[in-house]
């Protein structure tokens, strides 16, 4: 469970064990998505430590908070991946599932959540709920952090 005291701009909720709480719900969020047969096929080439990384300092500055994020804009990270609207939604339902499961209260929910709503045209190139499509061979994922 997860102490109430998250302020914009300030990263103060913990979990008990004292981590940061974007990465707590990063942890739990890519676990989910890796267990996730809708979704999970989008990940096979992924470095999974550089998306652990580019997610907290994305989410982090996203909610106005101390981290640069070095990562490639939305539209190029996703760019002949094929991703469909099913899949886009699939992921957001996890990511919704981590919060849920980390106590993180609705209001500071929607915090999170708000700036991932304009990336959506950026992510789904493919108007379809179909989901669980593999993922292209011509797809180049970013280079592995060194």
């Amino acid at each position: 469970m997860m102490r109430r005291g998250w302020a914009r701009g300030s990263f103060v909720v913990r979990t008990p064990r004292g981590r940061p709480a974007v990465s707590a719900v990063v942890e739990d969020f890519v676990a989910r998505c890796a267990a996730d047969d809708r979704i999970n096929g989008k990940f096979a080439r992924t470095d999974i430590p550089r998306l652990k990384k580019m997610l907290v300092d994305q989410v982090t500055r996203a909610t106005d908070g101390p981290a640069t994020y070095a990562g490639r804009d939305m539209k190029e990270t996703h760019a002949r991946m094929e991703g469909t609207a099913g899949e886009f939604d699939a992921l957001v339902e996890d990511l919704v599932a981590s919060l849920d499961h980390l106590a993180v209260p609705k209001e500071d929910q929607g915090e999170l959540l708000g700036p991932l709503a304009p990336m959506r045209g950026e992510i789904v190139e493919i108007e379809s709920p179909e989901s669980g499509q593999p993922l292209p061979e011509t797809y180049q994922p970013a280079p592995a952090l060194s």
